[in-house]
Order: C-alpha cells, then sequence, then structure tokens
C-alpha cells in the first residue's frame, strides 16, 4: 500500500487550495496597495474603500490589508497601475488592468501571453476609443461601446488568451468588447 496514504492525499490538496488561495491574496493586495497611494484613508478614497471591502470579502486578514495600505504611503513604494491595450484573435479589443512594480518586466509579461496566444499588442489609446472608462468613486470595469462578434473559429483561442491573462499574477482586470465574453475582474 505504499503511496497511498490519507494524510498524502490531504496534503497535496490542501497545498493546491492554499497556492490559489495565495495568488488570490497578492492580486487582492495589489490593488489595495495601489488604490492607498493617493490617499491612506478609506473613508475620504472610495476606490480604496472598494478594495479593502473586496479584500474582506475573499476573508484577506486584515493584519495584511494594513500592511499593504501601509507599504503604499511609505515613500518609494513601486507598486503602480498600467493599462495595456490588445487585440485578441478575431480582433477583438482588450484592455489589461495590471498591477507591478516593475514596468518593464509586466509589459514582457504581458507581451509574451498575448504572443504565445494569437493576440496582439496594441499601442496606448487604440484600444479605448471603443470602451467607456470605469467611472469616477471607485467603480470599476471597462464597458464595451461596440461589441464585436468573434469568429467561430477564433472563440477557443480568445478565451484562451483571455483565461491566460486573468490567470497572471499582476493582472487585475482583463475587458473586452467580444460579444459572449464578460469583462472578467479578479
Amino acid at each position: 500500500m505504499s503511496g497511498h496514504s490519507h494524510w498524502a492525499g490531504i496534503k497535496h490538496k490542501k497545498e493546491i487550495v492554499d497556492q490559489k488561495r495565495g495568488r488570490s491574496f497578492s492580486k487582492l493586495l495589489a490593488a489595495v496597495t495601489a488604490a492607498a497611494k493617493s490617499e491612506p484613508n478609506p473613508d475620504f478614497n472610495p476606490r480604496l474603500r472598494t478594495a479593502v471591502t473586496k479584500a474582506r470579502e475573499a476573508n484577506v486578514p486584515q493584519e495584511n490589508i494594513e500592511r499593504a495600505v501601509k507599504r503604499a504611503s511609505e515613500a518609494g513604494a513601486g507598486i503602480e497601475e498600467f493599462i495595456f491595450e490588445a487585440y485578441g484573435p478575431g480582433g477583438a479589443a482588450i484592455i489589461i488592468c495590471a498591477v507591478s512594480d516593475n514596468k518593464n518586466r509586466a509589459v514582457q509579461e504581458i507581451k509574451t501571453i498575448l504572443k504565445e496566444r494569437g493576440g496582439k499588442w496594441a499601442e496606448p489609446g487604440s484600444v479605448r476609443w471603443a470602451f467607456e472608462a470605469p467611472g469616477a468613486g471607485g467603480e470599476s470595469g471597462w464597458k464595451a461601446k461596440f461589441p464585436q462578434k468573434i469568429p467561430a473559429e477564433d472563440q477557443k483561442g480568445f478565451s484562451a488568451l483571455i483565461e491566460a491573462l486573468e490567470g497572471h499574477d499582476i493582472v487585475q482586470e482583463v475587458a473586452t468588447n467580444a460579444e459572449g465574453q464578460a469583462a472578467g475582474e479578479i
């Protein structure tokens, strides 16, 4: 009965769950840090208030949230927000919102994902016209102005691209104007 330990099975399942939870916590705490850069008080910063609420809903420990806010208020907290633009298979527009401490690395990682899955990098401003920007007051979410139908042969590749982008650690939100594809907010 070698290798059939009950504890070994539990350990492997727990490890997978803990890794997913850790990635989720990292994304949420990066969003808190980025939101706290302008104003560390959630009473005066609706975007921070929303980020903290989402983190609490995901059971992120309060101590970790406070540490993320403190890190943002310290001088030299290098966390920045970036908005990248791309086109996916079938020509659908994609907006990628990311948070990272290194813009060059973030750009290269997003470009690699796009290249491997049939997407194309777009210059800043070339995709935003197809979306309504998030509203003031901490509202999130880019809304497509002109939904576009994706050809059947490109739908599988497009879905794989969106899934890969959403699964990346630095990506906070992926919005697309493809019909039937909801903007994925993490």
